[in-house]
């Protein structure tokens, strides 16, 4: 194992292995370096014994410094009157596997040093602040040893400040406590405006309490140096918002919290907080390369999870959104809310038949996978109403859908069905049903589950990203590792790497998805949407933002919606952005072209889902984005690269390629008159041999992409 010393004195290191500075008569003031020296960290008390923190990449100031503290019910703030009681530094270097994701493995290096704070006046409360420097970033927390005045407090205001060193150009999204679908906005930090995201006519549930930015939030400075705010290991706390200080230049943690309980998060001593996280690089693309975020969680906590295979799948879903069909039986008016007249009917998704056609579409083309949802009884009556208790039991079919023979008919074919669980945003009910619902699941040979909370939260006074939800989310997890189930969780709290402790769970929504496309009001997502996610949201972890629409203007069912982008930008999403699972969301028929399979649907059968290496190219935040990966077993690379509104001529070096190989390249781009609205299907597909030393030259259209497939020969 390998070890890369901070530069600190000679007393300092030897600390760093051996013992703690309680009993220094001289304390050396407390700072820390990432093992390549480019990142440092350095901690003080002010006269009033406040503590405070600052950072700096390459000795240039990035945190200004910045206090720490706590406001807590039926006590003093935590936050002045504080000594240093100790000081303890460790390092490590370690490099662990991954069961699945964007590479074989990870090395997890970092410095870390501990301090002890502890208040020179009664009641004498301690606190430990933890920070870890990697080179990509620093994380740290807060831990609350065991301590007499410290059992069962109720956390009011943490008040962790971020004081930046210029008005940064940001991009981000609202500080929403109920949900993640926001569209991204890029402004300079002092224009930052969340308020004004309130009342968002296409969601079911929003609450913008105050002009505060959800995580991961994005910034650029002046100096072209770039910034990633989030946290790591968000397990039985409020997840944290940012709120904005625009004529300051500064952000203080503003935690989610819950009107039942009066406060943000309850805790009892010994505890820890999550991580916080601040992401620093010279180039955009270090920032989706970088695994500090997974780092900063626990080892595999649960053990093998080769139950969940990484796969492409199809599903019963996207015609709901379309209005050819509806989750329900019944034709009720709540689940009609996607035609284009609102009008009811009873063309029902979920039938035997309708599911048996998809098995068909997908053996035929190597699809692993199948998602059926409105399969289950219970959907006309969950979304217009407050009293969702019990709506689902998640086993009870409708009649138009024999459970048991589209089991048979896709065990016969091979297909995997995932299962779907709406739960109406009624966690309780849903903790009563797991254990029967995955047993059901189990029995039936299902080894993944599609969970849904959509709507205002249950009870009254709880939100999806309070504590109390980031405790159901984390049950769920639990629960279904004891029966070899993988989450694929929608409407969820924010990702925080903790797929690293709990490999199940595979991916999570968590963003302004696909289907926004089909029914916003505001003509749903732009060009540079993914451009942006893959700099901001998707540093948090996998999305299941289910890509590959070939029918791009909807002119056979919603003629005033569109994608706002071409063919080979859908095509390109299987490799940009990141998941172990990816779903081909269009409808069968809309992958033929002429009555024949379409050309570019050999590129989605050809692409990999699970990688050993992922390198991102070249990209700029909110403008473009290029990314190549090796997929794991059979070696092939796929790369993908998607522009903004923006059109723009690639040239890419295949020098990540094995030196002194032959690879067989197929390249899907856009036709030469290709554009995002006047002209989004026109495509070409080239063929060529090349080698590590060769280059391909793309040109992308407005709101363009392109897919290169790369096979040794």
């Amino acid at each position: 194992m390998q070890h890369v010393l901070p530069r600190f004195s000679s007393l300092i290191c030897f600390c760093l292995l051996t013992l703690t500075l309680l009993n220094c008569s001289i304390q050396p003031e407390p700072k820390l370096q990432s093992p390549d020296e480019n990142i440092s960290v350095a901690f003080s008390l002010s006269e009033a014994g406040v503590p405070e923190y600052q950072i700096a990449y390459k000795d240039k100031s990035v945190i200004l410094p910045s206090r720490m503290g706590f406001e807590i019910q039926d006590q003093i703030p935590l936050k002045d009157g504080f000594r240093i009681a100790e000081m303890n530094y460790r390092m490590e270097d370690e490099t662990w596997a991954m069961p699945w994701g964007e590479q074989d493995s990870v090395r997890n290096q970092y410095n870390e040093m501990q301090i002890v704070l502890e208040e020179t006046k009664a009641p004498n409360r301690k606190i430990n602040v933890v920070f870890r420097a990697f080179n990509d970033g620093i994380g740290f927390r807060y831990e609350f040893p065991e301590q007499p005045n410290m059992k069962d407090i109720l956390i009011t205001d943490e008040n962790t400040q971020f004081n930046l060193t210029g008005d940064h150009k940001v991009w981000w999204q609202p500080g929403d406590w109920d949900i993640y679908e926001h569209l991204y906005s890029a402004t300079n930090f002092s224009e930052i405006d969340a308020i004004s995201k309130q009342n968002d006519p296409n969601l079911k549930a929003s609450y913008i309490p105050e002009n505060a930015v959800n995580t991961p939030v994005t910034m650029k400075t002046a100096e072209g140096i770039y910034l990633s705010f989030h946290e790591a290991d968000l397990t039985d706390y409020a997840g944290m918002t940012l709120k904005v200080d625009a004529s300051n230049n500064s952000m203080m943690s503003e935690l989610v919290g819950s009107e039942r309980l009066g406060g943000k998060a309850a805790i009892s001593a010994p505890f820890n907080t999550p991580w916080r996280t601040i992401q620093i690089a010279d180039r955009a693309g270090d920032l989706i390369e970088s695994k500090m975020v997974l780092n900063l969680n626990e080892p595999n906590a649960i053990g093998d999870v080769s139950y969940f295979t990484p796969m492409k799948y199809v599903g019963i879903w996207w015609e709901m959104h379309l209005g050819k069909s509806t989750w329900d039986m019944e034709g009720s008016q709540s689940m009609n809310t996607f035609t284009n007249t609102g009008e009811i009917r009873t063309n029902h998704g979920a039938t035997t038949e309708n599911a048996m056609r998809y098995i068909d579409f997908a053996a035929a083309n190597g699809i692993k996978g199948l998602l059926v949802e409105g399969w289950n009884t219970g959907w006309d009556k969950w979304i217009n109403t407050d009293d969702r208790e019990g709506v689902f039991d998640f086993m009870t079919p409708y009649a138009d859908y024999d459970f048991e023979k589209v089991m048979a008919y896709a065990r016969e074919k091979g297909v995997e069905v995932i299962m779907h669980h709406e739960t109406s945003a009624a966690p309780l009910t849903y903790e009563k049903q797991m254990d029967v619902a995955y047993k059901f699941m189990k029995d039936n040979g299902m080894n993944s589950v599609k969970t849904g909370y959509v709507g205002k939260i249950i009870p009254k006074g709880e939100y999806h990203h309070g504590q109390w939800m980031v405790r159901h989310y984390h049950k769920v997890l639990e629960e279904a590792a004891k029966m070899k189930i993988a989450i694929n969780a929608h409407e969820p709290i924010k990702a925080t790497g903790k797929r690293r402790t709990y490999p199940n769970a595979i991916a999570r929504e968590g963003l302004r998805g696909q289907e926004f496309n089909a029914w916003a009001a505001d003509g749903g997502n732009p060009a540079n949407h993914l451009p942006t996610i893959a700099f901001t949201r998707m540093l948090s972890g996998p999305i299941d933002f289910t890509p590959g629409i070939f029918n791009i203007k909807f002119d056979e069912y919603k003629p005033d919606n569109q994608v706002s982008t071409t063919l080979a930008h859908q095509l390109a999403l299987y490799v940009v952005i990141y998941s172990p699972i990816q779903m081909l969301a269009d409808l069968p028929e809309h992958y033929t072209e002429n009555g024949k399979p379409h050309p570019a649907l050999q590129f989605i059968r050809d692409v990999g889902v699970d990688w050993s290496v992922s390198n991102v190219l070249e990209g700029e935040v909110g403008e473009y984005v290029t990314i190549a990966r090796k997929e794991r077993g059979s070696g092939n690379w796929f790369v993908g690269g998607i522009t903004d509104e923006e059109g723009r001529t690639e040239t890419i070096s295949l020098d990540f390629l094995e030196p002194g190989k032959t690879y067989e390249a197929i390249l899907y781009e856009d036709g030469t008159d290709a554009h995002w609205d006047t002209n989004p299907r026109a495509y070409a597909i080239r063929s060529m041999d090349v080698t590590s030393t060769d280059t391909v030259e793309v040109v992308l259209a407005p709101g363009g992409g392109f897919a290169l497939s790369l096979k040794g020969k």
